[in-house]
């Protein structure tokens, strides 16, 4: 597994300086969805690379103290990393069977780099944009002390670079999983809570239908229906099961294709 907040290109605090010069500059939405705060064309070099010999770099961000421990034990480093810092990169392992990335930009595409195209399955795992912005809200206040007012001012900054980079890759996913709350979200900044699961459904949207058994996936996930030819609707609580039951059957059928492709 890959995690996606490796390829920032600036540490916590590099990026913290970053913002502030480019607000002395008039820039008020550098954020960390953009090209400046990452490495897109790593990405990549990952998934061309790991495609054609299976091999490749990662590296590991340090979200908190206790990672930071854990990764300086690790790798016996002299000088010790702290919260906010990247590892140094490393070959993957030897002998995998696949590359898993989970971050914000598996299939972005800026100017000449496009890592969509080396992607064999594309996912997309997003909310409707108000309940993203409820989740924000309390998460920030709840593991970072922030106001609503000042994740609001974090919202508006990143609202550029996600229109122009986050929101594109989804036209591109094979497959994406939308959730919508049940509840009236209509002022995100004001909510009390978060909506829960039960409290949700889950949009699924296959850029393909071709081959997808939808009677089958509708007779295992209970109270699930289809709204589109292509568009699968299931409990919001049912969400990890439809995942289990719509990826088992495609992950086994790309191990068999490698399979095949390596005797040949």
């Amino acid at each position: 597994m890959v995690e996606g907040d490796s390829f920032h290109s600036l540490s916590r605090v590099q990026f913290k300086e970053a913002v502030k010069k480019a607000e002395a500059q008039g820039n008020n939405h550098f954020s960390h969805f953009g090209p400046e705060a990452n490495h897109y064309d790593k990405i990549e070099a990952l998934f061309k690379g790991y495609g054609e010999t299976g091999t490749g770099k990662k590296r590991y961000y340090l979200h908190n103290a206790d990672e930071a421990e854990t990764h300086n034990t690790r790798l016996k480093l002299k000088t010790k990393l702290g919260a906010g810092e990247f590892t140094p990169w490393e070959d993957l392992p030897d002998d995998t069977d696949l590359l898993f990335y989970e971050g914000l930009h598996g299939m972005v595409t800026d100017g000449e780099v496009d890592a969509s195209k080396y992607v064999d399955l594309g996912i997309g795992v997003v909310p409707i944009v108000n309940l993203e912005w409820i989740q924000k809200i309390h998460r920030d206040n709840k593991e970072r002390g922030y106001s609503a007012e000042a994740t609001v001012d974090t919202i508006l900054r990143r609202m550029p670079d996600y229109m122009n980079f986050i929101t594109p890759q989804f036209s591109r996913t094979d497959i994406n999983f939308q959730r919508v709350p049940t509840v009236d979200t209509s002022n995100p900044f004001i909510a009390n809570d978060i909506p829960t699961p039960d409290e949700s459904f889950v949009v699924i949207r296959f850029k393909d239908p071709k081959g997808i058994d939808f009677p089958y996936l509708q007779s295992m996930i209970h109270e699930s229906f289809m709204s589109r030819r292509n568009t699968l609707v299931v409990p919001g609580g049912k969400m990890g099961l439809a995942m289990e039951v719509i990826f088992a059957p495609i992950i086994q059928d790309m191990m068999e294709n490698k399979k095949k492709s390596s005797k040949k």
